[in-house]
């Protein structure tokens, strides 16, 4: 019996799995998938600027049992590539699983710089359980004693992610303040380092700033963090800024399991992978997601999103079965990108092309931002083994479709 190994559970990882099942399904061959994971479940992680967050976990046996492909649930802790053993720690107990073929899918995380008091002080949004504690901690804002900043919150980083939770937040607080006995001003501040707000988001940077101003929110550009404390923070300027919440968006870095791989890896630690997502130089490894740095149209880097994730996914669970069992290999190519940003509860901006040329924003946008975000990321709900097998093809997912506006809604 051959095996495959797939580390992570997120977009890249669980549709790597799925991938190799399928081709394993047609081949009609024998092959022992494992996917590892910290967790059971497949988190929607784009959805967790959202306030409900109800619905953004899958759990992963509903999509893996149906295909047989099993899950340990674990943290990595080695990856042998000389030996194709990759050792995984369940419970305190290392467990050895030896691999043919070994995908790697573990992600990303926030970037955090050591600034005093940001481990301590701050919250991000970067996984459900971190999501959870902000969303927890903003509702509990309610019930304190009156305070400076007490309704006041400090997003850094102005990407999409920082964007689309500072344009939550002002209806967020606005509910906290409502609820307070002392009423407390509403104040959301949105920091960057960049010359503009969201600035390099291209075409859509106008659209951005101009929804942020409606919602009321205070955009700092050309701004940095000095410190953060139990009540607010201090910019590198000297000028203080009294918050109860503060919350860090700036930067992703690809997961630390890359530097277990003995290959290049660029800036932000993704491992250089070819067309078919091996890692170059290191045999019978592949790379998909997060921790590679694929050249997606054969001239632009893949980026940290569920949008390049998905695909490059498919296409490293269908290549590594196909490469175990002596078949062709498919290429992956994308030609094309888009961009399509929440700004609060009625707007949103899509952008299409590396120059982000913005061709709708408004209530158009946001219903195929809701499109995306509820319905196509999601693995079949209830899905059967051929429901999902099906849904694992390498058939790229084209843009959806703009839609006219229903009056009615």
């Amino acid at each position: 019996m051959k095996d495959i190994v797939v580390i992570g559970g997120g977009f890249a990882g669980l549709w790597s799995a799925a991938s190799a099942a399928r081709v394993a399904d047609e081949l009609d061959r024998p092959v022992r998938i494992t996917l590892v994971n910290r967790d059971d479940q497949h988190s929607i992680r784009v959805r967790n600027y959202e306030d409900d967050l109800g619905a953004t976990l899958v759990p992963l046996r509903s999509v893996l049992d149906p295909i047989g492909v099993a899950l340990v649930v674990g943290d990595v802790v080695d990856i042998d590539t000389e030996s194709r053993v990759v050792g995984v720690d369940t419970q305190g107990q290392v467990r050895a699983l030896p691999y043919d073929k070994l995908i790697l899918a573990s992600g990303s995380q926030v970037a955090r710089p050591p600034l005093p008091g940001l481990a301590e002080w701050s919250f991000d949004v970067d996984t459900h359980a971190a999501a959870s504690r902000l969303k927890a901690h903003v509702e509990a804002l309610a019930t304190q004693a009156a305070r400076p900043g007490l309704c006041t919150a400090v997003v850094v980083g102005s990407g999409a992610t920082g964007v689309e939770l500072a344009c939550e937040l002002p209806e967020r607080l606005r509910a906290v303040a409502a609820r307070a006995a002392a009423k407390e001003p509403v104040r959301v501040l949105l920091v960057d380092g960049q010359r503009k707000i969201a600035g390099h988001l291209g075409g859509a940077q106008v659209v951005i700033e101009r929804a942020c101003r409606t919602l009321g929110i205070e955009l700092l550009p050309e701004t940095t963090v000095a410190t953060v404390d139990a009540d607010g923070l201090t910019l590198s300027d000297g000028r203080r800024i009294e918050a109860a919440t503060v919350v860090w968006c700036a930067g992703m870095r690809a997961n630390g399991l890359t530097a277990s791989i003995a290959a290049e890896r660029d800036a932000q630690g993704r491992l250089f992978v070819d067309p078919f997502m091996r890692v170059q130089g290191v045999p019978d490894v592949f790379a998909a997601g997060d921790v590679a740095h694929a050249l997606i149209d054969g001239q632009h880097a893949s980026v940290m999103s569920c949008q390049h994730a998905r695909p490059m996914g498919r296409f490293a669970g269908n290549n590594a079965a196909c490469e175990l069992f002596g078949r062709e290999m498919l290429p992956l190519h994308i030609d094309w990108y888009t961009n399509i940003i929440d700004l609060g509860p009625a707007d949103a901006v899509y952008s299409q092309g590396w120059d982000r040329t913005v061709v709708s924003q408004g209530m158009q946008a946001k219903a195929t931002k809701q499109e995306i975000n509820r319905e196509r990321i999601y693995p079949p709900r209830g899905g059967t083994r051929a429901q999902i097998l099906a849904a694992a093809s390498t058939e790229l997912q084209r843009p959806p479709v703009l839609k006219p506006l229903d009056l009615q809604d």
